[in-house]
C-alpha cells in the first residue's frame, strides 16, 4: 500500500509505502507550534519507503534531548510535510495530518504529556509519557512490534 502525504496546495508530496513503523502524539511545545494546534502527530516511515516530490525549505531546530530536526515545509504554502531527526536517523518523520486518511493507525503513544493541554485526552489505549522519547525509555523497534496496525 502506498500512501501520499502532501503540504496544502499539493506541491510538496511523500509517498510512503507499507505501514508505519510508529506513529506518537506529541505534546511539546514545538510540535504545538508547529501544527498551530494542541499536539502534533507524526508517522515514522523507514527512508527506503517514501519517496519526495517537490521543492521544499528546511528549517533546522534543536530539541530538549540536543538532537537537531530538519522540518521540510512547502515554499509555496508554508504547510510542514516531513521531517528528518537525529533521534530517528534511519526513519523519516511524516505529518499524520498530510496524509488526510483516516485509515491510518491510531497513535499507540503519547510523548511530551508534561506540556499536554489537560482537556487533550484519547479515546483509545495508549502508552503516555512525561517526556520525549530517549533511548533509556523507548526506541523505533520498542514502541509496536512490527509495522503499526492499532485501530478500532
Amino acid at each position: 500500500m502506498t500512501r501520499i502525504a502532501h503540504c496544502c496546495c499539493g506541491s510538496l508530496r511523500a509517498a510512503a509505502t507499507g505501514e508505519p513503523t510508529f506513529v506518537a502524539a506529541c505534546h511539546c511545545r514545538e510540535c504545538q507550534r508547529r501544527t498551530g494546534s494542541p499536539f502534533g502527530v507524526s508517522t515514522y516511515f523507514p527512508k527506503e519507503q517514501v519517496r519526495t516530490e517537490g521543492s521544499s525549505r528546511l528549517y533546522v531546530r534543536g530539541s530538549d534531548s540536543g538532537r537537531k530536526i530538519e522540518q521540510h515545509f512547502c515554499p509555496d504554502c508554508g504547510s510542514t510535510v516531513f521531517w528528518c531527526s537525529e533521534s530517528f536517523p534511519d526513519l523519516i518523520g511524516i505529518a499524520f495530518g498530510a496524509f488526510a486518511d483516516p485509515s491510518m493507525p491510531w497513535p499507540p503513544v503519547s510523548v511530551w504529556e508534561t506540556t499536554r493541554h489537560p482537556w487533550v485526552t484519547f479515546n483509545h489505549e495508549l502508552l503516555h509519557f512525561e517526556r520525549g522519547r530517549t533511548s533509556s525509555n523507548i526506541s523505533p523497534s520498542g514502541l509496536v512490534e512490527g509495522p503499526v496496525t492499532a485501530r478500532r
